[in-house]
């Protein structure tokens, strides 16, 4: 027997719900890949992002850590393997990624928005903005600007030789984001010390949009 058009409708919303309520946000898909990697708590999985200062490149709040849990376990995405109490909370529950978890991740890594997603950094919009701030302010934000990329680059320097030491490789991902990290902070601070030394010469366009000279 053939649907009709509403019954039709209806398992395509049906569907939709469905692709809706698997859809992973950026703090899934890190607690999902931290977990295929091995069983954990909650709380570990607080503590390995802070010990492998994942926050300082994906926007995972520890509230979030949490909602991504449940959310995930509701999904079937993750399964509690163990508990350390029948009332355990989800800091307590051992956690690992079911086949079905891996295999939304995998699906995950596979879409176009990794690669043409474009970034608003706010240092860029400041500058676009700068020609309306007082005149003392272009170069001192400037110089507050480059302290920041000086501090970081000497972080994260530090940061690649803990990481070498611990992988015994240079051909890992965690090797080649930080090597990427630090050559974008290189020529950050090497551009922010030209501007600089052009700030001085500073002016507004000769030519406005439509002008008739």
């Amino acid at each position: 027997m053939k649907k009709t058009v509403k019954q039709r409708n209806r398992t395509d919303m049906k569907k939709v719900e469905a692709a809706n309520q698997v859809r992973l946000t950026i703090p899934d898909l890190v607690i999902l890949s931290l977990l295929a990697e091995r069983t954990m708590h909650g709380y570990e999985v607080n503590a390995t992002l802070e010990d492998r200062k994942i926050r300082d490149w994906a926007p995972v709040s520890r509230p979030q850590v949490y909602y991504s849990l449940d959310k995930l376990t509701k999904l079937r995405l993750i399964r509690v393997t163990s508990e350390d109490s029948p009332s355990a909370g989800p800091e307590r529950r051992v956690l690992a990624t079911t086949a079905l978890g891996r295999q939304h991740l995998a699906d995950a890594l596979e879409t176009k928005t990794w690669v043409n997603q474009k970034v608003h950094q706010p240092f860029l919009i400041w500058l676009a903005l700068s020609w309306q701030a007082r005149p003392r302010t272009f170069r001192k934000q400037l110089d507050r600007r480059m302290k920041v990329v000086e501090a970081r680059l000497a972080e994260e320097r530090a940061t690649l030789a803990d990481v070498l030491t611990e992988v015994g490789h240079p051909y890992h991902e965690a090797v080649w984001m930080l090597q990427l990290i630090i050559e974008q902070l290189e020529i950050e601070l090497r551009w922010v010390q030209r501007i600089l030394g052009e700030a001085n010469k500073r002016s507004p366009a000769q030519f406005a949009k439509g002008s008739n000279t």
